[in-house]
This record gives structure tokens, sequence and C-alpha cells, in this order.
């Protein structure tokens, strides 16, 4: 198994700012940092360091995304405010997304990597990728940056593969703890996606994400939302994957599955309220894998989203990764057992209800 590997040193540079998480500082908030800061990226590829995983990836050089790849998701009205930015010491983008000087520079590089990604699983280089990128994209709005994401560089990727490179059917199954409404937004009247958001009901955005959001016009029925409650753990997750997820990718069977991978639903992240373990991320990345050898080759693309707690997530993040490559370092997650004995990781009754009410959805996907 060979896995491609995207990161720049650039997409550290991104600066979000002394906020107090996401609240803006100022009498009677004091300052300290972002919680979208670089800290959890960099722990990342440190871990993967140390491990030696790193060394039995496959390095992909990111790039630019160019102004006519950006506009096959957002308006040139988005692409020109941004770059009025660029130069500013700091701003705020759009709704919770804080940038500085440059950021816009390193978005493009963000957007175009994940691209390079899609590019190399594509033109059979590496079996399967993760784009460890920043910032992330799965909120950006066509007009609008929103959530910490300035571009939406999954959608933007996907854009690509079907504008140049002949595929006809993408998948998106986002796992991160917030909605994916940038991704469902690019391709809500577009037949030629299938997105899947896996998510926390209504942690962000509070107004979207329902289960009755499911595309319109030719994308009717190509759009699946599941919001899970709060305290979900990894019974309801695979739950999730087991009778809606997989299902629906075998009935639409994509050319190619991206994952925005935001690792925010693992315990003790700050900004969500899940309970999945690194264990779990192994298990629904297996899962994915084997669903993918089947349909399309094998041929999926992770691309970094969220994920906010410093000591937890780099773990969370090497297990996917060593599972993608199929690789055994050895590694033991020391947060695995307190994190997987908390109470109630089993699928729990309403968890179920909710999943049951999902699973109705998959009547109105039409069938590839």
């Amino acid at each position: 198994m060979t896995t491609g590997f995207v990161f720049h040193e650039l997409y550290l540079w991104h600066n979000t700012g002394n906020l107090a998480g996401v609240m803006p500082y100022g009498n009677p908030v004091e300052p300290y940092e972002h919680a979208e800061n670089p800290d959890t990226k960099r722990r990342i590829r440190n871990l993967m360091a140390v491990t030696g995983l790193l060394d039995v990836l496959t390095p992909i050089a990111p790039r630019a995304a160019t102004e006519d790849e950006v506009l096959r998701v957002h308006t040139r009205q988005h692409v020109e405010h941004v770059r009025a930015l660029n130069d500013s010491l700091g701003a705020d983008a759009g709704v919770f997304t804080p940038m500085g000087r440059g950021s816009f520079d390193i978005a493009l590089l963000a957007a175009g990597g994940v691209i390079e990604a899609v590019d190399a699983v594509l033109d059979g280089r590496v079996d399967n990728a993760y784009a460890l990128v920043r910032p992330p994209g799965h909120h950006a709005m066509p007009d609008l940056a929103m959530g910490f994401c300035i571009f939406g560089n999954a959608a933007i990727a996907g854009r690509h593969a079907l504008a140049t490179r002949g595929l006809t059917r993408i998948a998106y199954v986002d796992w991160d703890v917030h909605h994916g409404n940038g991704t469902q937004a690019a391709f809500y009247d577009d037949p030629r996606a299938l997105t899947i958001s896996v998510h926390q009901d209504r942690c962000f955005p509070h107004n979207s994400g329902f289960l009755d959001e499911n595309g319109e016009g030719r994308g009717a029925g190509y759009n699946i939302n599941v919001p899970l409650p709060p305290g979900s753990g990894v019974g309801a997750y695979e739950a999730v994957y087991d009778r809606v997820v997989l299902p629906a990718l075998e009935k639409y069977r994509p050319e190619l599955i991206v994952v925005p991978s935001g690792f925010d639903a693992g315990a003790y992240d700050p900004l969500g309220r899940q309970m999945l373990t690194s264990e779990a991320y192994r298990g629904l990345t297996r899962r994915l894998m084997r669903f993918a050898e089947q349909c399309c080759g094998g041929r999926i693309v992770m691309c970094h989203e969220g994920g906010y707690s410093a000591p937890t997530v780099p773990f969370f993040a090497h297990a996917v990764i060593e599972t993608l490559a199929g690789a055994e370092t050895g590694l033991v997650d020391p947060f695995q057992q307190i994190l997987g004995n908390m109470g109630q990781q089993e699928l729990q009754p309403h968890q179920d209800a909710l999943i049951g009410e999902a699973e109705k959805l998959l009547a109105r996907l039409p069938a590839a």
C-alpha cells in the first residue's frame, strides 16, 4: 500500500491571532490563542516523524490552486475580498474566520495541496493520500469564508476531478464534528457528487446539517446529513457507517472517495462533545478502505479539517494514516484506555432512533 502525504511548513504560518478559543479578545475576554492554531497539525507531523510513519509515506508537493480552479466553487467577489486582506496584520475574512498576512496565499496552497493529492491518486502514483493542509475548508461557502475556512479545499479538488480528470461520480464522507455545509453547498444541485456529513447536531453551524437537507433539482437525494446527538460514541458512529454511509456508497458507486477529515469528534475536543477514540477512527478508516477496494480501486483522499485537542488529535490522525498506509509502527495510544472506557460508548436508544431516521434517506438516493 502506497500512501501519499501532503504537507508544507507554510500551512503552519496561517495566523489566526490570539483570540480566546473562538472569541475576539478584549475586556472582559483576556487574550489567549485561537482554537484553530498550528499546534495540532504540527504535533501530528511530529508524532509521525517520531514513530517512523512519516518515512513510509510518499511526499506529495503542494502547489497553489489557480484562480480558475478556485472559481469552480467560489465567486469572484469572495476571492477578491480575501485577496484584499492578504497584507493585513489581522482581519476577519468572514464568519469566525480570522486571517493574517499571507493567509490568502496559504489558503491557495491548501486548496492546491488537496488537488495534488487527488491527481496523485488518480494517476496511480499512490493508492490513497492524506493532505495535512491548513486552513481547513469544509465550511467555506461559495461567497463567504466561515468557521475558520477560507476556500473549500475538498470541494475545489472534487470540481477539479470532475472538470479535468474525466470522473462522473465522486463521494464525500465528512466525519468532522461540525456540519460540512460548504461542501454541501458546492454540490447541492449536482448529482455528480454524493455528499455525506456525519456530525454533532447543531454544533456548527447551528442552522444547517439537518436530515431534511437532501439536495435539490438534479441533486435531489444526493446529500445526506446524519446529525448525531451530543455524547455519541464509538457504537453510534459504527452504526452510522454500517447502516447509512456504506449502504449509500454502495448504491451510488463513486469513482473516488474524499474524506474531509476533522478529529474534533474525538473525546476531549474543546469544540465538540462526541467520544471517538483512535481505535474508532481506525475502524471507520478500515470500513471505507474495504468499500473503496471493491468499488473504486481503493481511491481515497483525506484532507484535514478540524480537531483542537493538541494532546489527543495526533494519536487519532496517526491511527488513520497508519491504517491508510497498511503500516504497523507499534505505537500504542496512551489515551485509548481512558477514552475507550468512557460511559455510554455503546449505541444508545436515542442515537439508534436518529440513525433509523437517517436510514430512510437511502430510499431517496438514486442508484448509479
